[in-house]
């Protein structure tokens, strides 16, 4: 039995292939196309799903798509009337999308599919899910719990914001909702939007600038923006906002309370943006806590499944982590809208077809999330030289005896091996890495290798067994969905003087003996590295640690700002060649950049419209 999930037309398009309860494939449709959060339909990533498993569509039982677009217009719609005659503008603009394209999105389905399978039966084999039921499927299913609750907070489905769920078995039931216009995930991306970047791919620049700043502004949030409750529910006052009827996510009200007009981008950031990065940080941790307290006293279970755009903030997951409601916290990987291809694809499978659910007993069904294409060395090999790459073929031993050496040197690595990631971190196989103990390796990699904003952290990817000798966690962290302090017998404490430094200043100031992985508050994003899921990058640190005695590594993507994170061999190459990467492995191929011909260098730098 095979399903195929589809997630497409508003950002971050996928596809997920589902045969007899296994997850085979799963990509963004990005990766393929190299524009970053394409939202046209899948095509490429449909291809891959199914050359993934050695079939046709006609192979395929249905076709899941991920939300019902009718309901979507319902509420475009209930929300200009309810605001007229503010608004006219945008419902001038949007009109004419919707009855051209988005409300037809079943033909659009429909003509798609007849591409590979010309007398495709649409009306028995493609199904609508709603969007929270594919976040939440996406996020029960493949989890490695037999029971659990379900809580998904996104921006907006097509009327839900924020939902829970109870998943048993191969049972999923929605309980209850609290809908548009009121949602913690446009709160953040509100601000997002007033401290000057992109919605719905900046929200966690905001994440990553919130420790700089002082949540100065939450009890002003509180007071006269949110009305939260005890129980994690929450009403948000709509005279501060425009995304209902305007084009822009804030007015002059907002701007009012805050201290003036939104923050231009690229403009100079200011203490004034940190506190209130720091703010809505604060009262976004403030209304996870409280809904996971009322969700473990009302279902009473031990396990909770997270899902949906804020559950990409890894801080507020650690800080849920910490409070210890719950035995086990699992956040689907691909928690935005690609994993809602996942979702979709499960949600048919299990619910729509009955189909039993098997758990594997120790590990979740997201095999690492190592879900994408792979590469064979010679094909690799043929690839990079047709490309003009000069590289030596190296044994797996050599291989990573030599990766090892170069990160232990502090060269800047890319690294590409095995079955690219599903979702948007980089988890080891479509990585850049360098030596975690280097005091300039964070400064060094975010302004001269990935060409982005100084202040953004990077990841630690550490051997599983021995996250604990340098985090205050106890538990696996496979997807860098955790945020934990780092153990203070690593810490430095910061000088009187280097205390008084402001903002971003404070960056550059070693806070511990893993410095370039170490946040300004002492924390890090945590990824636990395993054996099971991805052998050579855990061979890779463990060779590491016997060079240098430890085993923490730099991981971030393998790309530059504002490009998609790398899928071929030739876009290695490209992102290699157009940045100050030092060394570049793919499989077994080993290139070091002063063998290179300089007249195949590129300009990564401006390549790319900035995120």
């Amino acid at each position: 039995m095979r399903v195929l999930g589809i997630s497409a037309f508003y950002h971050d398009s996928a596809a997920a292939l589902i045969e007899d309860g296994r997850l085979v494939g799963a990509a963004q449709e990005e990766r393929f196309t190299r524009k970053k959060h394409d939202s046209g339909f899948p095509e490429k990533a449909v291809e891959y799903c199914l050359g993934e498993a050695g079939i046709k569509l006609a192979d395929v039982d249905y076709v899941a798509f991920y939300d019902k677009p009718f309901l979507k217009f319902e509420r475009l719609l209930e929300t200009y009337l309810a605001y007229a005659p503010r608004g006219f503008n945008s419902f001038r603009m949007a009109m004419p999308l919707w009855l051209k394209e988005k409300l037809f999105q079943k033909t659009l389905l429909r003509d798609e599919m007849k591409k590979w399978q010309p007398d495709f039966d649409w009306q028995k084999r493609l199904l609508f899910g709603e969007h929270h039921q594919s976040h939440a499927a996406s996020a029960f299913f493949p989890s490695p719990y037999e029971e659990a609750a379900v809580l998904c907070m996104d921006g907006v489905g097509e009327w839900a914001t924020t939902s829970l769920a109870m998943g048993s078995g191969n049972k999923l039931e929605m309980l209850r909702e609290i809908h548009f216009p009121h949602s913690i995930g446009l709160l953040y991306s509100a601000f997002t939007y007033y401290t000057g970047f992109k919605v719905n791919s900046g929200e966690y620049k905001v994440m990553g600038l919130a420790p700089y700043g002082e949540p100065k502004f939450k009890s002003l949030i509180l007071d006269k923006i949110v009305d939260l409750k005890e129980d994690g529910t929450f009403r948000l006052d709509q005279s501060y906002f425009d995304y209902c009827t305007g084009l822009r996510m804030t007015n002059d009200k907002f701007g009012a309370l805050f201290g003036g007009a939104r923050r231009n981008p690229e403009e100079m950031l200011t203490q004034h943006h940190m506190d209130l990065a720091a703010s809505i940080q604060a009262v976004t941790e403030e209304i996870v806590i409280r809904l996971g307290r009322s969700v473990k006293k009302e279902t009473g279970v031990k396990n909770i499944c997270l899902a949906g755009g804020v559950a990409l903030n890894c801080v507020a997951n650690g800080k849920l982590l910490r409070e210890n409601i719950f035995d086990g916290i699992w956040v689907q990987p691909a928690a935005g809208d690609a994993g809602g291809a996942v979702g979709a694809a499960y949600a048919a499978y299990h619910g729509f077809m009955g189909q039993p659910r098997k758990l594997n007993g120790h590990m979740d069904g997201m095999a690492g999330s190592y879900l994408g294409p792979v590469f064979e060395d010679d094909e690799i090999a043929d690839r990079l030289a047709k490309a003009g790459a000069k590289f030596t073929r190296l044994t797996r031993e050599q291989m990573i005896d030599q990766t090892a050496q170069a990160l232990a040197d502090e060269k800047a690595v890319g690294w590409m091996q095995g079955r690219m990631e599903f979702g948007p971190r980089s988890l080891g196989a479509r990585s850049i890495l360098g030596d975690a103990r280097s005091p300039s390796m964070q400064k060094t990699l975010n302004l001269k290798v990935k060409y982005r904003e100084s202040f953004r952290p990077f990841a630690p990817a550490v051997l599983r067994e021995d996250v604990d000798k340098y985090f205050d966690i106890h538990t696996d962290s496979p997807y860098m969905l955790m945020v934990a302090p780092v153990v203070e017998s690593r810490r430095r404490i910061m000088t009187a003087e280097e205390d008084k430094l402001f903002g971003i200043d404070k960056l550059n100031v070693p806070r511990s003996d893993i410095p370039a992985v170490t946040h300004i508050d002492y924390s890090g994003r945590i990824q636990t590295v395993h054996k099971e899921t991805n052998p050579d990058f855990y061979d890779l640190i463990a060779a590491f640690k016997g060079k240098t005695g430890s085993s923490v590594v730099v991981n971030t993507s393998f790309n530059v700002r504002g490009e998609p994170i790398v899928c071929t061999p030739e876009d290695a190459w490209r992102c290699f060649m157009g940045s100050e990467i030092e060394v570049l492995v793919v499989g077994n191929c080993f290139l070091r950049k002063e063998d290179q011909d300089p007249a195949l260098k590129l300009d990564y730098k401006n390549a790319f419209e900035l995120d």
